[in-house]
């Protein structure tokens, strides 16, 4: 059992509570509380989202308090400005970046990541031009570190793209007001995380507008690549030790959602057999990949090892896409397939290599 040492930052009080809530838990942390890289995600399965407002709050959120969040758990209260914010778990730490503010601490990145630093290269890049050379990194990529949050002492915690559970929200709860995702683990859309995260940190307007930023990012950068409007696309993942099967995000999925922002369409083949409209992912067997045929292009982790190993499958060999090349197929642990489940900083950062690769797919159509 882990021993808890003695909190300087913290009172008694939550010192025993984070000491009880630890001895609940056991020795090992849940699985559900640790980031799912992008090719795990999909893994839990998800409620359908519901059509509240994510971020709810006084009409005045920046000046007036207290602030109101509702989200999965409930209702989050904001009494004050935060001045000291952390995140936990999936870029919750960019949303706070990109609105200028450096997290006393946030959780390492568990996907993507080249060097040893728990850095996404875009975290990275912004942490820089904020002037951050030593920023409080919780080792927490297998559960979270629940001494290290409450020792970097927050008025707040964001984790409005996460995968806590209702037990990581109570611990959480008792060291700061805790910003949890909208209705389901993992399926906030970058939207919606920066409307809560912003929320959270008394940032409304801010959010509002980077938000607006954004959107206008991504339309000038699809502008610059008109052929990709209304071609219909699949984000699918094969796996070369079972082809037996593969694995779909659906448009729910932030993977998926995005793809269709960029203007892109899923082909109606694969949405009229997507039972529960809120559902982000769906498995199918290899006898059923001609569910794939409409596809103009086909979006997944993996090489071209991994390209050449489904073209040569006497089943999924057949889908016209794999067969004519009109496939992306992004390098598994790559800042770019990080980039999949996207944020502001993670779009500005890779936007334009991830459209040159579709519209690389696009030119094959023709071929």
């Amino acid at each position: 059992m882990k021993t808890i040492p003695t909190y300087s930052s913290k009172t008694l009080l939550i010192s025993f509570v984070l000491i009880l809530a630890l001895t609940l838990a056991g020795c090992s942390s849940s699985n559900s509380s640790s980031d799912p890289s992008p090719s795990e995600s999909a893994s839990a399965s998800a409620e359908a989202p519901g059509t509240e407002t994510p971020a709810s709050a006084s009409q005045d959120a920046d000046s007036e308090y207290p602030i109101v969040i509702k989200h999965a758990f409930g209702e989050t209260v904001i009494k004050s400005k935060p001045k000291r914010v952390a995140t936990i778990q999936w870029a919750n730490q960019d949303v706070a970046l990109a609105l200028g503010v450096v997290p006393v601490g946030f959780s390492a990145a568990n996907y993507g990541v080249q060097d040893d630093s728990g850095l996404l290269p875009w975290t990275a890049k912004k942490l820089k031009e904020l002037g951050e050379s030593s920023p409080n990194v919780f080792q927490d990529t297998d559960g979270l570190d629940f001494e290290a949050i409450s020792d970097s002492n927050p008025d707040v915690i964001l984790a409005a793209y996460s995968g806590i559970t209702q037990e990581d929200y109570d611990i959480l709860s008792k060291i700061a007001p805790v910003v949890a995702y909208p209705t389901a683990p993992w399926l906030t859309t970058w939207r919606e995380q920066v409307t809560m995260d912003a929320a959270g940190m008394g940032m409304k307007a801010e959010g509002e507008q980077l938000i607006k930023d954004t959107e206008n990012l991504i339309r000038q950068k699809a502008s610059e690549h008109p052929q990709i409007k209304g071609k219909k696309v699949v984000w699918v993942n094969f796996s070369a030790k079972d082809m037996s099967k593969l694995h779909i995000y659906t448009p729910a999925d932030p993977r998926g959602s995005f793809l269709e922002e960029l203007g892109m369409v899923y082909p109606e083949s694969v949405t009229k057999q997507i039972a529960d409209p809120g559902s982000y992912s769906m498995n199918l067997s290899a006898e059923n990949a001609d569910m794939l045929n409409d596809a103009d292009i086909l979006i997944g982790y993996g090489g071209d090892d991994l390209y050449q190993a489904v073209k040569a499958d006497p089943l999924l060999g057949q889908i016209p896409a794999i067969q004519r090349g009109s496939v992306v197929f992004i390098g598994d642990g790559t800042p770019l397939a990080a980039s999949g489940n996207p944020n502001p900083l993670s779009i500005a950062y890779t936007i334009d290599e991830y459209l040159d690769l579709i519209d690389g797919a696009i030119g094959k159509l023709d071929a």
